[in-house]
C-alpha cells in the first residue's frame, strides 16, 4: 500500500508550483482529481506540452464550467468527499468562484485546504500575480546570480516553483497526520517568496550580522577560495576546497605543491584577498587536464569536484539511469511517447511508479461524475448544457 493511498485530493492548480505539489502527492498514492475550466490548462500547450507533461502524472482530469450553478454543485460534491484541496489562484480568486476556505470548511470540517501563490494570502503584495522568474527578481536571487559585472541572471530550472510545491506537499502530509490526532482540518498558505527567503537563510543571517549584500561571484563564493568552476582543456570542472588540508592536498596533486607557502595563499582569508591572482595561477595549470582526467584524479583523493555538464550529458549518465530518474510519458495531445524526470522520492520496499499518464483534457469527467452519483442521463444533460466537457 502506498503511503497516501485512500487520500483524495481536489486539484485547482496550474503553472509549476501547484501541479508539482499535487504530482508529488499522486506519486505517493493519493487520488488526484485535477479540475480544468473549459478553456483548458494553458500549460498543456506551452513548449509543446513539456510543462504540463512534467507535472501532471498520476492524476485524473475533469473539466467543469465553474461559473455555472450545475458546475458549482459538482465542485461542492467533490469538496465534500475530498481530504485535501489545493489551489494556486491569486488570493481572492477562488473565493469569487465560490470555493473559499470558509465555504469548504463549512461543508467539510476535516478538509486540509492549501493555497499556493507568489506572495502569500496576506501582505501588501498578496494581490499580485507571480511566476518563478518574478520571484527570483524580487527576492534578490537574480541580482546575485551570474558573473561579476553582468546583468541579472535567472537560474535555468524552475527551482522556486518546485521548492514551493515540495513545501506544500510536506505541509499537507503533516496536516493529514495532525488530523488523525485532532479530527480537524488545516488552512495552509504557501508563498513562493517565503520559500526563497527561507532558502536564503544563511545569507539573510549574514546580512544582519555584517551588512553584506550577496554579490555576483559566478560559480564561486565570496568566502572561500578556491571554490569555483575552473576552465580545463575541454570544458569546466568545479573544485571546492573548504579547509587548509584540502587546499594543500589539491595543490600537491596538481603539481603546485609550493603554492600554499606563498603568503598570498597561505590562509583562506589571504586567498580571498588575492583571489584573481590565485585563479589565474590555478587555471593556467589546470589547462593541462581534460575534464575526465581532472575529475578522476581529484575524486581519487576524495576532494570535492564535479564536471560542469550540459543537460544532455547529465541525462546520459549511468547514475541517472541507476536512480531511475528518467521515465516514459505519453503526450495526451499527440499520443506520442517521450521521457521526463522520474519520481524523486525513493522508499525501500515500495515501488513508486507512474500509475496514470498525464490526462487528456476531461479524460475522466464521466468517471468522476459517476463516482459522485450522477446517472448516465444526467451526465449527458450536463454535457449538452456545457457544464462539463
Amino acid at each position: 500500500m502506498l503511503p497516501l493511498e485512500g487520500i483524495k485530493v481536489l486539484d485547482f492548480t496550474h503553472a509549476g508550483a501547484g501541479p508539482y505539489c499535487t504530482m508529488l502527492l499522486g506519486d505517493l498514492g493519493a487520488d488526484i482529481v485535477k479540475v480544468e475550466q473549459p478553456m483548458g490548462d494553458v500549460f498543456r500547450f506551452m513548449l509543446n506540452g513539456a510543462v504540463f507533461l512534467s507535472y501532471n502524472r498520476n492524476k485524473r482530469d475533469i473539466v467543469i464550467d465553474l461559473k455555472k450553478p450545475e458546475g458549482k454543485k459538482i465542485v461542492k460534491k467533490l469538496i465534500k468527499r475530498s481530504d485535501v484541496l489545493v489551489e494556486s489562484f491569486r488570493p481572492s480568486v477562488i473565493g469569487k468562484l465560490g470555493f473559499s476556505y470558509e465555504y469548504a470548511r463549512r461543508i467539510n470540517p476535516k478538509i486540509v485546504y492549501c493555497s499556493i501563490s507568489g506572495y502569500g494570502q496576506t501582505g501588501p503584495l498578496s494581490h499580485l500575480p507571480a511566476f518563478d522568474p518574478l520571484i527570483q527578481a524580487f527576492s534578490g536571487v537574480m541580482a546575485a546570480t551570474g558573473e561579476p559585472g553582468t546583468p541579472p541572471a535567472r537560474t535555468a530550472g524552475m527551482f522556486i516553483d518546485a521548492g514551493a510545491g515540495t513545501l506544500a506537499a510536506y505541509t499537507i502530509t503533516s496536516c493529514l497526520l495532525s488530523r488523525r490526532k485532532t479530527g480537524k482540518g488545516c488552512r495552509i498558505d504557501i508563498s513562493m517568496l517565503d520559500v526563497v527567503t527561507s532558502w536564503m537563510g544563511w545569507q539573510v543571517t549574514n546580512y544582519f550580522m555584517s551588512g553584506e549584500i550577496p554579490e555576483k561571484f559566478g560559480s564561486g563564493y565570496r568566502w572561500w577560495e578556491p571554490y569555483r568552476a575552473f576552465k580545463v582543456k575541454d570544458g569546466y570542472v568545479f573544485i571546492g576546497t573548504v579547509d587548509e588540508e584540502s587546499w594543500k592536498k589539491f595543490c600537491e596533486i596538481i603539481g603546485l605543491g609550493d603554492l600554499p607557502k606563498d603568503p598570498r595563499f597561505a590562509t583562506n582569508e589571504e586567498r580571498c584577498k588575492h583571489r584573481f591572482e590565485l585563479i589565474s595561477i590555478v587555471e593556467d595549470k589546470l589547462k593541462e587536464y581534460t575534464r575526465e582526467e581532472l575529475v578522476e584524479l581529484l575524486r581519487k583523493h576524495d576532494l570535492l569536484t564535479a564536471p560542469v555538464q550540459t543537460l544532455d550529458e547529465l541525462l546520459a549518465h549511468p547514475h541517472i539511469q541507476a536512480r531511475k530518474m528518467l521515465i516514459d510519458i505519453r503526450n495526451p495531445q499527440t499520443g506520442e511517447k517521450t521521457k521526463t524526470s522520474g519520481i524523486p522520492m525513493k522508499i525501500f520496499n515500495l515501488n513508486l511508479k507512474v500509475r496514470r499518464q498525464p490526462p487528456k483534457y476531461g479524460e475522466h469527467t464521466e468517471e468522476i461524475l459517476r463516482e459522485l452519483g450522477y446517472t448516465k442521463r444526467e451526465i449527458i444533460k450536463l454535457k449538452e448544457k456545457k457544464v462539463v466537457f
